[in-house]
């Protein structure tokens, strides 16, 4: 079942209180000191909250008592790119949304990929910095991942990476009815000379994975599954996948040809770690691909 988490969000808030009933616009334009069209294009970005809750409603009745936390960020037209979304930002890292079909990081001089991408938006918002990968998503994976801005944090990051990360899943849609609700996956991977990850039963000299699944829905075709990694192996899941017996859709290299929306059905749907300098919770869940869903209908 999937895990319901408290996003973490981009924005840093002002925090007021309600003190008579009215409607949202008119307590926003008297207390929040802006104009109805900025209120508005604050509310369509999803930066007002009521009691801790998004509200997008310009005519919300607000009773007394409510508690107002309005977004004190602008929207950041200078990150533009069709394949990555700045999800959260600060003077340390960013926590991005990659699509498919981008690298995580530079494997030629021409490849299009995530870093790249992010050094040049550091560069043109006069950032005096450089994206440092962590860890990596594969091309044909979509989903969270974190940058660090500094050489610093990317060693803080990768040296206690195990514990800063406390939760991070993905969602699945692999070829046939997963008929068990719940499991675990747990043996030893390695790769060949060819580049391509096997399991073993026993210790063949690689690394020992460990993947916990838990369906979500079925039909007899396809099973939505939500995958949480204890160990975060090179193809850990979609090796998994295939050693239930029920591969990753759209897998070239694991799977069994099944490929439905012409991807790999893979996505990075939560990310939660410890802010290695703030140490604050930092928690992020996207929602699953719509064509992931479509699937099982």
């Amino acid at each position: 079942m999937v895990k319901q988490v408290k996003t973490y969000m981009q924005d840093k808030y002002d925090h007021l209180m309600v003190k008579a009933p009215m409607g949202l616009l008119e307590w926003l334009e008297a207390n929040g000191g802006r104009t109805k069209t900025k209120i508005k294009s604050t509310l369509k970005h999803r930066g007002i909250k009521v009691n801790g809750k998004v509200v997008t409603q310009y005519d919300y009745q607000l009773k007394a008592g409510d508690k107002i936390s309005i977004s004190k960020s602008k929207k950041n037209d200078q990150f533009k790119s069709r394949y990555v979304k700045l999800v959260y930002e600060d003077k340390y890292l960013v926590v991005i949304e990659k699509n498919v079909g981008i690298l995580s990081m530079a494997a030629g001089h021409s490849s299009l990929n995530v870093k790249s991408v992010l050094d040049d938006y550091f560069q043109k918002s006069k950032q005096h910095c450089r994206a440092h990968v962590v860890h990596r998503l594969d091309r044909d994976t979509s989903g969270l991942m974190v940058y660090a801005k500094d050489m610093q944090t990317e060693q803080l990051l990768e040296h206690d990476w195990h514990n800063i990360v406390y939760d991070r899943r993905y969602v699945a849609v692999l070829s046939g009815e997963l008929m068990q609700q719940q499991g675990t996956v747990a043996n030893w991977l390695k790769d060949n000379k060819s580049y391509v990850t096997y399991s073993s039963a026993v210790d063949n000299g690689g690394k020992y994975a460990v993947t916990h699944f838990f369906t979500i829905d079925t039909t007899a075709s396809y099973s939505l599954v939500e995958f949480k990694l204890e160990t975060g192996r090179k193809n850990q899941i979609r090796v998994h996948a295939a050693d239930m017996g029920y591969p990753v859709c759209g897998d070239t290299k694991y799977g069994n040809g099944d490929d439905p929306i012409g991807r790999l059905c893979l996505h990075a749907f939560m990310l939660c770690f410890y802010h290695p300098v703030t140490h604050e919770r930092m928690e992020f869940e996207t929602p699953i691909p719509p064509l992931f869903r479509h699937l099982l209908k």
